[in-house]
């Protein structure tokens, strides 16, 4: 059991339903605001669930007790606090009513039972999401920050991240260099310099 796994223990119950997932999501934190004021958002990849919490492999984190507001598809909208950080991202409680909790438990339920039969989008398309998503990504200035690998192709990389990029400004995702071309919700797009060996790809743009 990883340590976001055994970390997770302490905010359910003994007997809660508790599965391992490989979930991609949205998050915001209270402590995250854009230009314009308004929270930010960063993708995400839930690691492990349960009705009373989750692990999430994220790009920004905060202090145990900051709000966090998660859009997962199959669950929708969840919302907690940080409970508990890890390198990778943090620990969240879920907040939600008995009635909720049930209902969750029913949805995690078939997920378990489901899971290993679903086709990921990296599986259906060129574009594929790493096994590992978590890397760095070094700005124009030199300076490094975490980030998260939403999906990568041979040609580009969409990312998520702690840091405002210019559009056309020139970073390195990983050991892979590239150019900003798109902005979207949770991130930013990369498009590479060079097109990368199939092979080599995660080992490339998934830094250690």
């Amino acid at each position: 059991m990883g340590r976001a796994q055994a970390d997770i223990c302490f905010v359910e119950r003994r007997d809660d339903i508790r599965i391992i997932v490989n979930i991609p999501g949205r998050y915001s934190l209270a402590s995250k605001l854009g230009m314009n004021g308004a929270r930010r958002e960063f993708a995400c990849r839930v690691i492990h669930m349960s009705t009373r919490g989750m692990a999430l492999v994220a790009p920004a984190s905060g202090p145990p007790g900051e709000r966090v507001v998660t859009y997962i598809p199959r669950f929708g909208k969840l919302e907690g606090r940080i409970t508990r950080g890890f390198d990778q991202g943090f620990i969240m409680s879920i907040h939600g009513t008995d009635e909720f909790r049930q209902k969750l438990a029913a949805k995690l339920d078939w997920l378990e039972k489901h899971k290993n039969h679903d086709l990921t989008e990296g599986r259906r398309h060129i574009r594929i999401v790493p096994r590992n998503p978590y890397s760095f990504l070094t700005l124009p200035d030199g300076h490094r920050v975490a980030c998260l690998v939403i999906d990568m192709s041979v040609s580009g990389a969409g990312i998520s991240a702690d840091a405002e990029v210019a559009m056309g400004a020139s970073v390195h995702v990983g050991h892979v260099r590239g150019r900003v071309v798109r902005a979207f919700k949770e991130g930013f797009a990369i498009q590479f310099d060079a097109v990368q060996r199939p092979d080599m790809l995660e080992r490339s743009v998934i830094a250690k």
